[in-house]
């Protein structure tokens, strides 16, 4: 995955964290709270509070009828499927499906592909799952077995990351489909999706995407990445709780799918079965328009403008705001990991400041003699909001010899995050130690 950062990106000193804060009414409302537990999910700025309150207030009504509010929602909607397509850089608008959420985009494909198993005169049966990935992303799969499919296990070595010569071994011209993700909720370890995709490509397979975990923190491209389908869920994007799936238009046609025989068998309807929620797709709309306006607040903090620059499209600006979110991360991740190490924490995935641009600002890590559920109500008494647990990824845990019952510590930031708020969670984890430590003089203060 391409991660190189243009020059327009603000470096993480630029980042105006402290502006977009007040976007977030949350936040405001919170006063001295900390949100790190925003990998089950983000806060939402007033755009989005904005567009699903318009939504209610004038159509709440059903698509597709002849008077005003309803012509308005069928507007509504295009509007948002042109915005959420330029969030991942789809080719075609119908290419993105709207729906409650990713686990159900994901059941809707591993089921459609479940019937085309043993159709084919190739015998692609052979579905490649990661012991990385969300449950989500894999008990779909695995549900497959009973029609005809054979799993096979991408293993993640004690590095606690996904090798690409791995995966080489378990390709062939039975691979059906690998379905991996893009950043481990869990870890939160990103992937080299375009290398596993040209090498599931080249046997002639599929790659589906769980892009959950990596939307909040980077540029998603699914022509980069040249998956062939991809999910997201709404409320991890600074937007209402909500999913959507994009594919390759060619794959989406041939999927079988349920619909009302009064639905054309052709994508987005055939994927969207029954009503979506309009108002969680309005905010999503609003969620995208949130990032763009950063973007181009970005453009002109370089000293450019729209007559300078030309007509900038709505995904550049989406992609300005993603480079800056990336490199403003890095320094939470890098300060963060400054903050365990010193607490003698043990952070599972990515580790070494020299490879921080393979992680994303989620992390993981167990404290010798502190069990993990002690540190987040610890931290929840001091006003912060933290994870502990399996992080619905049983088996990573399995992997990391750690008990499903408790698990891992989990904190998840994202852009609106702060460096002082690092810095307040290390001195509540410090009161936590069986012996005080007294750190060093932290980076960034």
């Amino acid at each position: 995955m391409n991660t190189t950062l243009d020059p327009a990106a603000a470096s993480a000193e630029a980042f105006p964290v402290e502006r977009l804060r007040t976007e977030f009414p949350a936040l405001q409302r919170a006063g001295s709270g900390v949100f790190f537990d925003n990998a089950a999910g983000a806060q939402v700025p007033q755009a989005v509070f904005d567009a699903v309150n318009e939504h209610l207030l004038e159509r709440n009504v059903q698509r597709g009828g002849r008077y005003p509010q309803s012509m308005a929602v069928d507007m509504s909607i295009a509007r948002a499927r042109a915005s959420v397509g330029a969030l991942v850089n789809a080719r075609d608008p119908n290419e993105i499906a709207f729906g409650m959420n990713a686990t159900s985009f994901i059941r809707l494909v591993s089921l459609a592909i479940g019937q085309t198993l043993g159709r084919s005169s190739d015998s692609r049966n052979e579905i490649i799952v990661t012991d990385l990935d969300h449950e989500a992303n894999v008990a779909t799969w695995l549900a497959l077995a009973p029609l005809g499919a054979t799993i096979r296990w991408w293993r993640m070595r004690e590095d606690a990351t996904l090798h690409l010569e791995d995966l080489e071994q378990l390709v062939s011209p039975r691979t059906r489909l690998l379905a991996c993700t893009v950043a481990s909720n869990a870890l939160g370890t990103i992937l080299d999706v375009r290398g596993a995709a040209d090498l599931v490509h080249a046997a002639g397979g599929e790659i589906f995407l769980d892009c959950v975990h990596f939307a909040p923190h980077g540029c998603v491209d699914v022509q980069a990445f040249d998956c062939d389908y991809l999910v997201c869920s709404g409320y991890k994007i600074f937007g209402p709780h909500m999913g959507f799936l994009w594919g390759r238009y060619q794959a989406l046609e041939r999927l079988p799918t349920f619909r009302e025989d009064f639905i054309p068998d052709a994508p987005p309807g055939k994927i969207e079965a029954g009503t979506v929620v309009y108002e969680n797709v309005a905010g999503m709309d609003a969620a995208v328009g949130y990032l763009a306006r950063l973007g181009r607040s970005l453009l002109k903090g370089h000293g450019e403008s729209r007559a300078e620059s030309g007509t900038a499209p709505l995904r550049a600006d989406i992609a300005r705001a993603m480079q800056a979110i990336l490199a403003y991360e890095r320094g939470l991740s890098l300060e963060m990991l400054e903050v365990l190490r010193e607490r003698g924490a043990r952070v599972h995935g990515v580790a070494d400041p020299a490879r921080i641009a393979g992680r994303v600002p989620t992390l993981a890590f167990n404290i010798d003699g502190l069990a993990p559920a002690a540190v987040t109500e610890a931290m929840a008494r001091a006003g912060i909001g933290i994870r502990d647990g399996h992080m619905y990824s049983p088996r990573l845990m399995r992997r990391l010899g750690l008990p499903q019952e408790s698990g891992t510590v989990r904190v998840s930031l994202v852009h609106y995050n702060t460096l002082a708020e690092i810095h307040r969670f290390g001195e509540v984890l410090n009161d936590l130690l069986p012996t005080r430590v007294i750190p060093s003089t932290t980076r960034g203060r």
